[in-house]
């Protein structure tokens, strides 16, 4: 069998193979995972990066080259997940750049489309490390550049490409000296081997069907592993430097400039690292490792809005990846001992998500006001944290039930609920617990701690009423703390100053401001330099939240 050409339809059929391909195997190529956790799982954030873009590809009926390549770019970029789905949606971009305006592709056309792709993946990463995809996808590049001007046949240049793509592969851990501790090869570059081979098997006619999450898992290659299994479980999470993996996309207000572009990596770097960071002209794809997520959120919105928001605690998952390795390979020996203390709170918006995990919350339920967590929730969360005593915070008057009814269910842990009625009560109980002390002291401390902060919010009405003295009319802005409305408008800024002078008396030290989605950072800043301006002998604290409906949560204490 020989192909000299590709033309659109076979494009879109063999894309799709590969697809479905790394799909089919994400679960093997999770397996090659190692410390540090980079985003989650290799596998699975390659998959479903590369599945967003199948998507938008398989919906072209008459497809030509260009609106393949529109399709694979811009799919992939927006569905990039991880630092490994980050660089193969940079390759594809690159690729795909430089096939536009084709009407068939021959090796050549293949061969430059593979050294763009190259090109634009390093281009994205600050500190490209080799060992990675990227050496595998470099060493692919300059293998389809050799193989090009050898013959035109499709089939042996795509045979040959990946013959030496699975000889670079089988080298990273000579490259990468995590790898060869753990003893597996790069998942990432094993990952795009996965696309590849999917893409031969279609060029060859064959059918690859997108099996769902019961495939079949592959063997990991014959390499020689290390004592712990599939990952690093010797290194201690106190050697992750960054502990939360960070993603968001902009969506541009104005397109960014190079200039901007390298301002906003510099400061990304200032504040973490393993930084990917790719723009074009409307969105802005990031992703970075840090201790203070909220930071590069809040750096984020001065260039536009976020969306699709993502904070993953690695040090957690590596805990929980080493406990699943130790109990698989302890096979039914006794389970790892239960660490004292958990935390379980409810929040909603990604900001104060961020801020309970940086003051040790192990497990975020998402809901709030308008979203009320079951029971059911609550045990299932409770079935998550690997803790004796756990501690749960409701945030809203309306959970407490629910978490109550969860402790008196669950048996075989201690719940104490601490009756939180709102996120700035949540902080502050959580910073009321000290470690050495017993269960008992420290619901007593909380309590006491969460007891002293006054909360508000500021929102909008639905509908007409009259409550708390006030005639309210569909759309107004209300200011509401722990008794009830205390003011009322039609500017955000001014009802939340109101608010703020209803709350704060002779004993009040500091003042807390959570603001929404639907606030950005100019007016939270302008709104703080009002606060600080009325309250010159009080502490004030801004933070992103982004929660949805309440532009802002404020508390004093």
């Amino acid at each position: 069998m020989s192909m000299n050409t590709i033309d659109a339809a076979m494009l879109q059929k063999i894309f799709l193979a590969g697809a479905y391909n790394i799909n089919n195997n994400k679960e093997y190529i999770n397996e090659l995972n190692v410390f540090p956790v980079p985003d989650g799982d290799t596998g699975t954030n390659m998959s479903l990066t590369i599945m967003a873009a199948a998507a938008e590809v398989k919906a072209i009926e008459n497809p030509t080259i260009d609106s393949l390549a529109k399709a694979i770019s811009g799919g992939s970029l927006r569905g990039a997940r991880g630092n490994s789905g980050v660089i193969l949606s940079q390759l594809f971009r690159g690729f795909c750049k430089d096939i536009k305006g084709k009407t068939t592709l021959n090796v050549d056309d293949i061969a430059s489309g593979f050294s763009r792709a190259v090109e634009t993946a390093y281009k994205a990463v600050m500190k490209p490390k080799e060992g990675t995809i990227l050496t595998v996808a470099r060493g692919i590049a300059e293998q389809a550049a050799m193989s090009a001007a050898q013959g035109d046949d499709i089939i042996k240049f795509a045979e040959s490409v990946i013959e030496y793509g699975d000889e670079v592969l089988s080298n990273t851990p000579e490259l990468l000296p995590v790898l060869k501790e753990a003893g597996v090869v790069d998942s990432g570059g094993q990952g795009l081997m996965e696309v590849l081979k999917g893409i031969y098997a279609g060029l060859l006619g064959k059918e690859v069907e997108n099996i769902s999450d019961g495939a079949e898992m592959k063997r990991i290659p014959e390499i020689k592993k290390g004592p712990t299994g599939s990952g690093n479980d010797n290194i201690s999470t106190a050697d992750i430097k960054f502990g939360y993996c960070t993603e968001f996309i902009i969506m541009l207000e104005n397109e960014m400039s190079d200039y901007e572009e390298q301002k906003f990596k510099d400061y990304l770097l200032s504040i973490g690292d393993s930084l990917v960071v790719v723009a074009d002209e409307e969105i802005c794809k990031v992703h970075v490792h840090t201790n203070h997520p909220g930071l590069a959120f809040e750096k984020g919105l001065t260039y536009g809005s976020l969306t699709r928001m993502k904070v993953d605690n690695m040090r957690e998952e590596h805990n929980e990846r080493v406990i699943m390795e130790q109990d698989r390979i302890k096979a039914g020996a006794e389970t790892l001992p239960l660490k004292d203390y958990g935390f379980i709170a409810v929040s909603v918006g990604e900001g104060v998500n961020t801020i309970f995990k940086d003051i040790g919350v192990d497990y975020i339920i998402e809901g709030g006001q308008t979203m009320n967590p079951s029971t059911e929730d609550m045990l299932k969360a409770i079935e998550k944290v690997n803790a004796k005593n756990i501690f749960i915070m409701p945030n809203n008057k309306n959970i407490i039930l629910a978490a109550n009814q969860a402790a008196d269910i669950e048996e075989d842990k201690n719940i104490i609920v601490i009756p939180t009625k709102s996120v700035p009560q949540g902080i502050s109980a959580m910073i009321g617990f000290v470690a050495e002390d017993t269960p008992e002291n420290n619901k007593e401390s909380m309590i006491e701690a969460m007891s002293e902060v006054k909360s508000g919010q500021v929102t909008y009405a639905v509908r007409d009423t009259s409550v708390d003295g006030f005639s309210i009319k569909n759309g107004d802005i209300m200011g509401i703390d722990d008794e009830g409305i205390k003011a009322v408008g039609d500017d955000i800024e001014n009802v939340t100053l109101n608010l703020l002078e209803e709350m704060t008396d002779e004993d009040s030290g500091l003042i807390s401001i959570y603001y929404g989605s639907d606030v950005n950072e100019e007016n939270a800043d302008k709104l703080k330099r009002k606060v600080e301006e009325s309250y010159p002998d009080l502490d004030i604290e801004v933070n992103y939240g982004g929660q949805p409906i309440y532009y802002y949560i404020v508390s004093v204490e």
